[in-house]
């Protein structure tokens, strides 16, 4: 039965890694929108204290913890002290990630190993410190930020396209492992969006024709497309999806 909470996630917690800007910021603003008390994420504690007082005056309910990802200890203590000091974590969205780009024959291994840190671990990082809580209450939504590259590969980004495919994996393999305790693991996988990250790519007039030709919708994506699938999985209208991938992509992995 559909009903007025149904989509509704008033009452709950939400954890945002990497949400001082972007996609993250966008994740976080729609998850507040439907009623949800966030923590912001990020490394700059000024451009997170800035973020969150912008959502602040759109009257939204924000705290923010400022701390590496790719640090298993730093997670591992920023969990419990949010647990503590603010309240359970009941939405986790891990959303942190970088791009490097080079040819594989020459792409830098400490590049490697940064994309792998970010993108990779801090997902298990912060995924295994909040699951630890959840699973005493039997009861949680982990959303992991996959990409079109979690299937796709493109020149030049060999090393995201792995990390990427493990996020896919990984979000699959804790759908199994935490299933039984009531939480759900799904991922989103964004297709091309408009961002500060890809801005040089939407303003390369060669790759965003060839883009808009490749993608049945027309058109690259906004980060405001993303927020309504992050507050469907984290809603109790999701509550019998698990170890899905849900690619907001505008079809591009539809088509050749």
């Amino acid at each position: 039965m559909i009903t007025d909470h149904t989509f509704r996630l008033d009452g709950k917690l939400a954890l945002i890694t990497g949400s001082s800007a972007g996609i993250g910021l966008a994740l976080a603003r729609g998850l507040g929108q439907a009623g949800a008390a966030l923590v912001l994420n990020g490394r700059d504690v000024a451009k997170l204290a800035g973020v969150a007082a912008q959502l602040r005056a759109e009257g939204l309910t924000v705290h923010q913890s400022a701390f590496d990802v790719t640090d298993g200890a730093a997670a591992e203590a920023a969990v419990a002290r949010i647990e503590a000091e603010v309240g359970a974590i009941e939405i986790l969205v891990n959303n942190a990630g970088i791009q490097r780009r080079g040819v594989f024959h020459e792409f830098k291994a400490d590049d490697w190993q940064a994309v792998m840190r970010t993108n990779v671990d801090s997902m298990f990082y912060v995924g295994q410190a909040v699951a630890r809580r959840m699973v005493p209450r039997q009861r949680g939504r982990i959303i992991n930020i996959c990409s079109v590259q979690s299937e796709l590969g493109r020149p030049g980004i060999a090393p995201y396209t792995a990390s990427k495919g493990a996020v896919k994996m990984l979000t699959k393999g804790m759908a199994i492992d935490l299933g039984p305790h009531g939480i759900t693991v799904n991922g989103i996988g964004p297709g091309y969006i408009k961002t500060e990250l890809t801005q040089p790519l939407v303003d390369d007039p060669v790759f965003s024709e060839w883009l808009i030709k490749h993608t049945p919708s027309r058109r690259w994506g906004d980060v405001d497309d993303l927020a309504p699938a992050a507050v469907f999985l984290a809603s109790d209208a999701a509550r019998f999806v698990n170890g899905h991938i849900l690619y907001v992509d505008g079809g591009v992995t539809a088509t050749l």
